[in-house]
């Protein structure tokens, strides 16, 4: 069997049927709700502005199916593990119509955001229906024979997530005004803002699966583990990402003054190249091309790439290890989907 190229790839089998869930869950444009269920679509990129059936750009799908990787590596038929999945991609999908609010960014997947169009206060409505909504899909696995308790556990943990999440969202806010922000408060920072998530991801599998706490907690903690090295990942191409595959000029997240984990272990080195660092952060002026690339070299002589590559690839070895210990009880078999996804991950260049 040729193994999957690309992540895309790795998840395209499981798209159609992930879509066609969350299309049970949202509600049609019709009736008296039709102008908000109009706004979900056009944010889930299933119609335009003018809310016709269109085909836009979409997520890729990842955490949805990351739910069902791990629910048929433990035998459990797709179409029981698909509420979840649907919950799980339609509460991310919440959560970015939220973020694009508070970060103020007008275009999402190259189209403008909801709140762009439609103004915030109804950006905000319609992101509290789609959560709303996601809870709803998550009480589907009813319907699809999943045990009750297993089901109101699933939903305990689905709550807590989505506190954790709030949490982290509020951390990473109150980080932009702070030029004090440690690495540990950031690494803090990202396990509630990706890390839990994608924990939330892998464990709902095994719990649809009736697995025991002590294996439940080997998915969470894979998917936790997944999301650190994820989001560290990010932060490399957020400064270092070849424009024709980020999209983004070299350093971007330079010039937005983003604090990443490279920039804040270049800020806690001793010395004077972080107090340059911290003097262009703290300028009020936009950073000119000369700037930015005075900020990646600081970045670069004060060790703070290396370090925090290794970290990535520190976590993305933790994940691998979790999914070790799986193995050992239930097969390879449970986790070969997953060990695709972590070597497709530390590879990807976007």
């Amino acid at each position: 069997m040729t193994r999957p190229a690309t992540i895309r790839d790795l998840v395209a089998p499981y798209v159609p049927d992930i879509e066609a869930a969350m299309r049970r869950y949202v509600p049609p444009i019709e009736g008296e709700g039709a102008a908000m269920f109009g706004m979900l679509h056009y944010h889930l990129g299933w119609a335009d502005e003018t809310f016709r059936p269109a085909r836009q750009p979409t997520g890729k799908r990842v955490r949805a199916a990351l739910v069902l990787m791990s629910a048929e590596g433990l035998g459990v038929p797709r179409e029981r593990a698909l509420p979840a999945a649907a919950a799980v991609e339609l509460v991310h999908e919440f959560s970015l119509i939220h973020d694009d609010i508070e970060d103020g960014d007008r275009e999402r997947r190259h189209r403008p955001t909801l709140w762009t169009l439609w103004g915030v206060p109804q950006a905000i409505n319609a992101g509290d229906a789609l959560f709303a909504i996601a809870h709803r899909a998550l009480f589907g696995l009813a319907d699809v024979g999943v045990p009750a308790e297993r089901v109101v556990h699933a939903a305990h943990r689905f709550s807590e997530t989505m506190v954790a999440l709030c949490r982290g969202q509020h951390q990473d806010m109150a980080f932009e005004t702070r030029l004090d922000v440690t690495p540990d408060e950031y690494r803090a920072m990202i396990a509630g803002k990706t890390g839990v998530l994608l924990g939330l991801a892998a464990e709902l599998g095994a719990i649809i699966a009736g697995l025991p706490d002590d294996d439940r907690a080997r998915y969470r903690r894979f998917g936790e583990r997944l999301g650190r090295a994820f989001q560290i990942q990010d932060d490399l191409l957020g400064l270092w990402g070849e424009t024709h595959q980020t999209g983004k000029p070299v350093g971007n997240d330079i010039r937005k003054r983003k604090k990443s984990l490279p920039v804040l272990l270049a800020l806690a080195h001793p010395g004077p190249d972080a107090e340059s660092l911290r003097a262009l952060y703290a300028r009020e002026t936009p950073l000119t091309d000369a700037d930015v690339e005075r900020a990646l070299a600081i970045i670069e002589q004060t060790g703070a790439r290396k370090a925090a590559e290794a970290e990535m690839h520190a976590a993305y070895a933790e994940a691998e290890q979790m999914l070790d210990e799986v193995a050992v009880q239930y097969g390879e078999h449970a986790v070969e989907q997953l060990r695709h996804l972590v070597r497709l991950l530390q590879h990807r260049t976007e």
